[in-house]
């Protein structure tokens, strides 16, 4: 008996030294062994600490960012408040620089060369880095769907997705997006009741038609039906932020914590209503051919790219949260902008009029002649990006330019700072001016990616630009809008760009 508690011992004794010297090699090897390859090249970062790197500073650039809105409503202000380690590292420590997340080193590249070069790449030098990076607790909001997965899962499930938002699908969706869009539109109507100008907050009202949106389209459904999934994917997504900003340690998310419990319950009760909403519209979808549909046909027995039940919860989880809050985010910059630069919003809604007339919804016939519209879009894309950042990371050790990018190096992209490089945009880049857009004008690939660029472009972008062209048509024939007295003009990085304190305008019915 003696000997085998001695052999047990033993045993345990051995497995916690292993643990250790792996621990030891990543937090302590690894980093050093990285740090000097950077400095050979110039590359320098911010005071860190041993163990969580600059996972400190970068939360104290954000609480102090954020602590207060910006003087007024400008666009120079943007990178500095939202991404303040886009703005405040760069200007000590020079372009490109890293900062480190625990052991972790993020090289952040704001060169459009590297950045289409790194992009484009087909050799697989490079790998999308799933949301959340190292850290499953950031996982949880959009599961193991798209915007997560690499390899070959990654591409048998886009093999499957991306026929559901090729453009002709898109545009036979069109009258469903102009009934969401109308239905929102009659809220706000009956909510300003016998005024003729009242207040409201875009941001509300956007992300509901929004959801209202991908739900019908894809899903079958409708906003009240997923209301309840919206809901949980908000209070998850709070919790999700705060596990990005904090180092994780491996296996602190069985630990009971009162969040980790909430995060389960959120997680349990999402997978269960996204189930049943299978269940309920699942014969219906596979008749429609929408993305509901398309996966569970290919969930089926022999088919070629078979998705199980699993893989359709998760993806259904991604494209609830990303189709919601990539347009909604999009339409309330959007016609914030419109409501600040009056001169454009008279042209766009004049537009509008020409093509479309008073009462007419936009159609697929005439939406390509919403000219202003687009490049209203466009320049609000932009300034104000959905996704701020961009990442990828080096599979093997790579010559990138001048750079040498050791193996494990993840890359940021910071696409709200490369969208305002006057060298590519001019001295006026920090200005709203539609016209950079006319006539189909397009820019170097690397400058201009709020969809990203290459093999992995958003898979949803034809669904997004259709809808934000559809909703601002109508949101413009209905209504003149202009910033409230009591906007704040605070944009906030949150999984996309956001207005912190709401988007508040006056609209007065037309």
């Amino acid at each position: 008996m003696a000997a085998i508690s001695s052999v047990l011992l033993l045993a345990a004794l051995l497995a916690a030294a292993q643990y250790v010297l792996r621990l030891l090699h990543s937090f302590l090897w690894v980093p050093h062994r990285l740090a000097r390859r950077f400095q050979r090249q110039g590359i320098r970062w911010p005071p860190r600490s041993l163990l969580s790197g600059n996972a400190a500073g970068f939360r104290d650039l954000l609480s102090v960012a954020r602590s207060k809105p910006l003087a007024s409503f400008r666009h120079d202000g943007v990178v500095a408040r939202a991404t303040p380690q886009y703005s405040v590292w760069p200007a000590r420590y020079g372009r490109p620089f890293v900062y480190w997340f625990g052991p972790w080193p993020r090289l952040v590249v704001s060169d459009p060369e590297i950045v289409k070069a790194a992009m484009t790449d087909s050799t697989g030098a490079y790998d999308k880095s799933g949301s959340g990076g190292n850290n499953p607790l950031a996982r949880q909001l959009i599961g193991e769907g798209l915007v997560g997965l690499s390899g070959e899962k990654w591409a048998r499930h886009r093999r499957v997705i991306s026929p559901a938002f090729n453009m002709e699908r898109v545009k036979a969706w069109i009258p469903e997006i102009a009934a969401a869009a109308s239905s929102a539109l009659d809220k706000w109507q009956a909510e300003g009741g016998s005024r003729t100008e009242f207040e409201i907050d875009l941001h509300k009202g956007f992300h509901t038609l929004s959801a209202d949106v991908i739900s019908r389209v894809a899903f079958g459904s409708s906003y009240e039906e997923g209301k309840r999934i919206f809901q949980l994917q908000e209070e998850q997504m709070k919790l999700a932020l705060l596990a990005m900003r904090t180092l994780y340690i491996p296996g602190f998310r069985f630990v009971p914590t009162k969040k980790n419990r909430t995060r389960r319950r959120l997680n349990q009760e999402i997978q269960c209503s996204l189930s049943k909403l299978i269940e309920v519209n699942g014969v219906k979808c596979e008749d429609s051919k929408n993305l509901l549909g398309l996966m569970l046909s290919a969930s089926k027995a022999g088919s070629e790219y078979e998705m199980g039940i699993e893989e359709i919860i998760h993806e259904c989880k991604t494209f609830y949260f990303a189709g919601k809050e990539t347009t909604a985010n999009l339409l309330t910059w959007a016609t914030l902008l419109l409501a600040l630069h009056q001169e454009w919003q008279d042209k766009a809604r004049n537009e509008v009029l020409k093509v479309c007339g008073k009462s007419e919804h936009p159609n697929a016939e005439n939406l390509s002649d919403l000219k202003i519209v687009t490049m209203v879009l466009k320049e609000t894309l932009r300034l104000y990006p959905p996704a701020v950042f961009i990442n990828r990371t080096a599979t093997r050790d790579i010559k990138l330019g001048k750079l040498d990018i050791p193996a494990g190096t993840r890359f940021d992209f910071p696409i709200v700072d490369i969208q305002r490089d006057p060298d590519v945009w001019g001295t006026d880049a920090e200005e709203f001016n539609p016209l950079r857009f006319a006539d189909g004008k397009s820019y170097h690939l690397g400058a201009y990616l709020p969809f990203g660029i290459g093999p992995r472009i958003c898979v949803g972008q034809n669904l997004a630009m259709v809808e934000a062209k559809v909703a601002l048509a109508m949101t413009l024939q209905r209504f003149v809008f202009t910033v409230s007295t009591s906007y704040r003009h605070a944009p906030t990085q949150m999984f996309t760009l956001q207005p912190q304190y709401g988007a508040q305008v006056i609209i007065q019915k037309i």
